[in-house]
């Protein structure tokens, strides 16, 4: 298994160039913005700066997920060293790294218990759940409910989880947060030195920019026997597509986690029809789409089918 994740996070496999200039330079002109603007904004007092800096927050969680991925450079300390500066404080990269190479095992794509980013429960957790976790559970089942709610109670559950598996001493836990709460200073201490209130920061530009990202997730995964199945596609993405770096195009991206972001479209325009038949045509012409379909409706069940995601045939 861990070489298998290990191939997951590189870009081993296909001729790569040492250096992918785009996505360097797009993480680098993020830094210089996210500098630029957090010192403007109590200079200015310009409001509309705000929702600004949870887009460039969203937008620099994409670049961090092509570092994942083993972008922009074959040298996977540098893509790290990169990739560890917390703008958003609360996800530490190298767990980040470690929980999302299990969730591109997809052969247990979905499944409850193996697959951490999976939204599914198993009958015994839905049947141990309080009657108030279960009517959250169901209200997040819902795109609005998903993006209002979750950008809490994702984050809640995922620091609840983190400090239980600290406690009982996970190995590498307490280093790796160690190391990310040390790499939240410097962020913290840039913050107040140009009089940027931490708690607005938080409010005004964390908890909008986990929301956008979670409009990306909503509907990215289901759960059926067939693997390719399992992950969707969204095709127009005018705003939503350059802000997630083509990750829309989600099953491309899990056929080859190593493609970097500027070469989606190309690859796409080549494979779109074997990629809609085997995901049995799992897709949805925007994000606007699953808002207007979903907004109060949910998108699927909260137990998985299965129970667990079972190993299966290919599509």
């Amino acid at each position: 298994m861990s070489s298998t994740l290990d191939k997951l996070g590189t870009r081993a496999g296909r001729a790569a160039v040492a250096v992918e200039w785009p996505t360097l330079l797009l993480l680098l002109l993020t830094f210089a913005a996210w500098l630029a603007l957090t010192a403007l904004v109590p200079r200015a007092g310009s409001p509309w700066l705000l929702p600004l800096l949870a887009v460039l927050l969203t937008f620099h969680s994409s670049l961090q997920h092509e570092l994942v991925h083993g972008h922009p450079t074959r040298w996977r300390q540098v893509n790290r060293a990169l990739g560890m500066v917390p703008l958003a404080f609360w996800l530490p990269f190298e767990r980040y790294r470690q929980t999302h190479l299990v969730h591109h095992v997809n052969e247990r794509l979905t499944d409850p218990l193996d697959d951490p980013e999976s939204r599914y429960y198993t009958p015994e957790t839905l049947a141990a759940m309080s009657p108030a976790a279960r009517f959250m559970a169901r209200a997040q089942a819902t795109f609005v409910g998903w993006i209002v709610i979750g950008s809490f109670w994702r984050v809640g559950l995922f620091l609840a989880s983190e400090a239980r598996a600290a406690w009982r001493g996970e190995r590498g836990l307490r280093a790796i947060w160690a190391e990310h709460l040390l790499w939240c200073l410097p962020v913290a201490a840039w913050l107040v030195a140009v009089g940027f209130p931490l708690w607005l920061y938080a409010v005004a530009v964390i908890v909008p920019s986990n929301g956008l990202l979670l409009v990306r997730s909503y509907c990215e995964h289901r759960a059926t026997s067939a693997v390719d199945g399992r992950t969707a596609i969204v095709e127009h993405c005018w705003f939503f597509g350059p802000l997630f770096l083509n990750n829309n195009l989600h099953a491309l991206h899990h056929e080859d986690p190593s493609l970097p972001w500027y070469r989606y479209h190309e690859r796409y325009r080549e494979r779109r029809e074997a990629l809609i038949e085997a995901n049995g045509g799992l897709v949805y012409r925007s994000y606007f789409e699953i808002a207007r379909r979903y907004f109060v409706r949910p998108h699927d069940a909260l137990q998985h089918p299965f129970g667990r995601a079972p190993l299966s045939r290919r599509a």
